[in-house]
């Protein structure tokens, strides 16, 4: 979180929409070029946001991609599938490297922390996978027993590993022997989504209660809680320093400001938004962002001077 956005008095507007999937979408990830896509057709697909269509590369797979993720300077590709397969493919030669079934229930999240060389796969079950950036080897496999663990983010040093846990819990690690050295309960029904935010050694988490909460790290006590969106909120971005981004089931997307935790801006479906569920935000830039959805689109949102 220490991109700064030029202008304040901005809008996002929408600025493209990618259409061409045949199911929805569920997860995003960008190169600084291309945008990579997984969904529910079985395919993760690259797009050209100059051309604004689907690129040559194109992976099939025999199950929905559940969560993708860029690693190794966005050299590779690891895919998680609904059935606990794990794919790592380097992008160059667009050749499999690595093929795991370690998990057995579907991967919901993939995070790379490259300060550590690691890469985290968590699944439906609760498991979290430590696996090796350099030889795709897997290091350590820690079973939490707390139901999906759909969301993960890191501390600005990439020492600490914040899991977001079905069983309303947020747990804490740290990175080097993964030892468990926090926990809170954050959310009723399950924490969906989280965010670390630099400045303030604090988190931001969203769950299936629709609420977001700001907690204090060092106390492990909740600051504030705010009624966000109607249904479970399923992702929580930076796109800035001065702004996040949450998207909810709801099929909204809110603009948050960093400074008095407001809603700056509100895209619904009368707004050119989303018609189902959005299900994943990925930052592009400063002023750019890109969200997915259930009903199969993902579409780019850019800042633009309102009238």
């Amino acid at each position: 979180m220490t991109i700064k956005a030029d202008d304040k008095n901005l809008l996002f507007s929408k600025k493209l929409v990618l259409s061409g999937h045949s199911g929805a979408i569920y997860a995003l990830a960008f190169d600084d070029e291309f945008i990579y896509s997984a969904s529910a057709d079985k395919y993760v697909t690259r797009w050209d946001l100059v051309l604004g269509t689907q690129d040559k590369f194109a992976i099939k797979f025999s199950n929905s991609p559940y969560s993708i993720c860029l690693f190794d300077s966005h050299s590779k590709l690891a895919v998680g599938l609904d059935n606990g397969n794990l794919h790592f493919f380097e992008l160059k030669n667009r050749k499999e490297l690595k093929f795991y079934i370690q998990h057995k229930t579907g991967i919901f999240s993939i995070l790379e922390n490259s300060a550590k060389k690691h890469l985290y796969s968590t699944d439906a079950d609760g498991n979290l996978a430590i696996w090796n950036t350099e030889n795709y080897d897997l290091q350590l496999f820690l079973p939490f027993d707390c139901g999906k663990i759909r969301r993960m983010c890191l501390d600005e040093t990439g020492s600490k590993l914040f899991l977001a846990c079905q069983d309303g819990y947020v747990r804490i690690l740290e990175t080097e022997y993964f030892n468990q050295i926090g926990e809170f309960y954050a959310h009723e029904n399950g924490v969906t989504s989280l965010a670390f935010i630099t400045e303030n050694n604090q988190l931001i988490t969203g769950g299936k209660d629709a609420i977001l909460r700001i907690w204090n790290l060092e106390t492990m006590q909740q600051i504030k809680a705010i009624p966000a969106h109607n249904f479970v909120i399923y992702d929580i971005q930076f796109i800035n320093s001065d702004e996040f981004i949450t998207v909810s089931r709801d099929k909204s997307i809110k603009i948050w400001s960093v400074n008095n935790l407001g809603v700056t801006q509100k895209i619904e479906f009368k707004n050119g938004g989303h018609i189902h569920s959005v299900n994943k935000i990925q930052q592009l830039n400063a002023t750019t962002f890109a969200t997915c959805s259930d009903d199969k689109r993902i579409i780019i949102w850019e800042k633009a001077v309102t009238n």
